[in-house]
């Protein structure tokens, strides 16, 4: 397995497993044939539901503990967030059944940010997250943070995927020390990924599937990914990315496909903006 060094010194898996969307019933198994096949970073979060099954798989493992890089994130909250924030930590550690996360991010860029950005900065101080950083952060809000805080969002994780390839956002983190890393990587197969002509074509020079090209080509612009599935082949397929590279033009040919734009939803858009900020999750 490839690993990155966060901005902290903290390793990092290049290519971990993602829970978003897999039902908690089904969650517990998932995870167990992840980590089966070799996954050691796994990224959940409360607004998921199914910290849980994630905390009970890691648990029934066997894996010892230094050997697992575990994700989870925090939802909007409401004043006085520091103490909010605080209580949601410790309501998802409870959940996962661990002592300590690796990486705890804001999944939101919205309510009281600096509030939530202070109480998370403690929790690393205190050891009880390894790393801390952000989800779905614009380069304006991202560059905001770090200017006006005194530790440095080790992570920002967005959308990412050959159709929305945000290679501004990309310079931005670079120039500052934030690792990229990629949610939605296959796009949920739209603009009919799977079968893209491109992709597939570089998929043959190979002897890959569509889903390889795509998860060699974040790993080669330097992305964490976390791509999720409930089919232990495919897990296993999607993590034997690190035995082959795209060449230049394969990897130019696929900065083409970008569109420059959301195929899910805009974060600067009113209504989710909104809908997202008026969200709140039961503990």
């Amino acid at each position: 397995m490839q690993h990155i060094t966060l901005n902290n010194g903290v390793r990092m898996p290049a290519l971990g497993f993602g829970v978003y969307q897999i039902p908690p019933d089904r969650t517990e198994q998932a995870v167990s044939d992840a980590l089966a096949a070799g996954y050691r970073l796994l990224d959940t979060a409360a607004a998921y539901g199914n910290e849980e099954a994630v905390g009970r798989a890691v648990r029934n493992s066997g894996i010892p503990r230094q050997e697992l890089f575990v994700t989870t994130k925090l939802w909007v909250q409401d004043a006085p967030a520091q103490e909010n924030t605080r209580r949601a930590f410790e309501t998802s550690l409870g959940k996962l059944g661990l002592d300590h996360v690796d990486l705890y991010l804001m999944h939101q860029p919205y309510g009281d940010v600096y509030g939530q950005w202070r109480a998370m900065e403690a929790l690393t101080r205190e050891g009880l997250a390894r790393a801390v950083g952000v989800a779905n952060f614009s380069p304006d809000r991202l560059l905001d943070l770090l200017l006006n805080n005194e530790i440095t969002p080790a992570v920002n994780q967005i959308e990412t995927h050959p159709f929305f390839q945000r290679g501004p956002d990309h310079a931005l983190m670079r120039e500052h020390g934030v690792q990229h890393q990629a949610w939605g990587g296959f796009a949920e197969g739209r603009n009919d990924l799977f079968s893209n002509p491109v992709l597939a074509g570089i998929g043959d020079a190979h002897g890959r599937s569509v889903a390889q090209v795509v998860l060699r080509w974040l790993l080669q612009r330097d992305i964490v990914t976390i791509p999720k599935s409930v089919d232990p082949a495919r897990m296993a397929q999607n993590i034997d990315v690190f035995d082959f590279r795209l060449t230049d033009d394969q990897m130019s040919a696929v900065t083409a496909l970008d569109t420059g734009g959301t195929l899910f939803f805009d974060h600067h858009d009113p209504e989710m903006v909104a809908w997202l900020s008026k969200r709140r999750l039961d503990d």
